[in-house]
């Protein structure tokens, strides 16, 4: 049996609780998310009993906190906070990674629209980042890079499926 499609919702799940702190922190503190923080905090105020205008009145640390807990986000939402959290809190093994690759970028961004990474040097390349970097962390970069674009990541299929999982 072949193993579910991953989702950025999925990945949400296996984050460590740390991880999802970390992601929860970025997305509420990130200016160009407004509509995605308006739906996540009428998510928050459905799922703990609260009126949406409470949630929106909360402090960052309390609206923070209360996102890190869900146990299941929108992909939509899962997606956004999975890329601000690896460009609030995981920019260098970004970098490190599309070093490693070859791919030109700018602190960690690719700078190339269509750049595709060569698929000999994808399995050396997350060696790599194995030696420099927690296994969590690694498997949740290079598992949200495929479930983000699976056709121009699709040759990590086989190197997550050999990882730890995140969480």
């Amino acid at each position: 049996m072949s193993e579910p499609l991953l989702t950025p919702s999925r990945l949400w799940k296996r984050m460590t609780p740390d991880q999802r702190q970390q992601a929860a922190r970025a997305f509420w503190r990130d200016d160009a998310t407004a509509d995605d923080q308006v739906q996540a905090a009428l998510l928050i105020a459905q799922q703990k009993k609260f009126r949406p205008k409470t949630v929106v009145a909360l402090d960052e640390d309390r609206k923070t906190r209360h996102l890190a807990t869900l146990p299941t986000l929108p992909d939509s939402l899962a997606a956004r906070a999975l890329v601000l959290y690896h460009l609030a809190e995981r920019r260098q093994m970004m970098g490190a990674f599309l070093d490693a690759l070859g791919i030109a970028h700018e602190n960690g961004l690719i700078q190339e629209e269509n750049a595709t990474p060569d698929p000999a040097k994808i399995g050396p390349a997350a060696a790599e980042l194995l030696k420099q970097y927690p296994a969590a962390d690694v498997s949740l970069y290079l598992n949200t890079l495929l479930c983000q674009d699976p056709e121009t990541w699709g040759g990590l299929q086989d190197v997550v499926a050999s990882l730890p999982s995140a969480g």
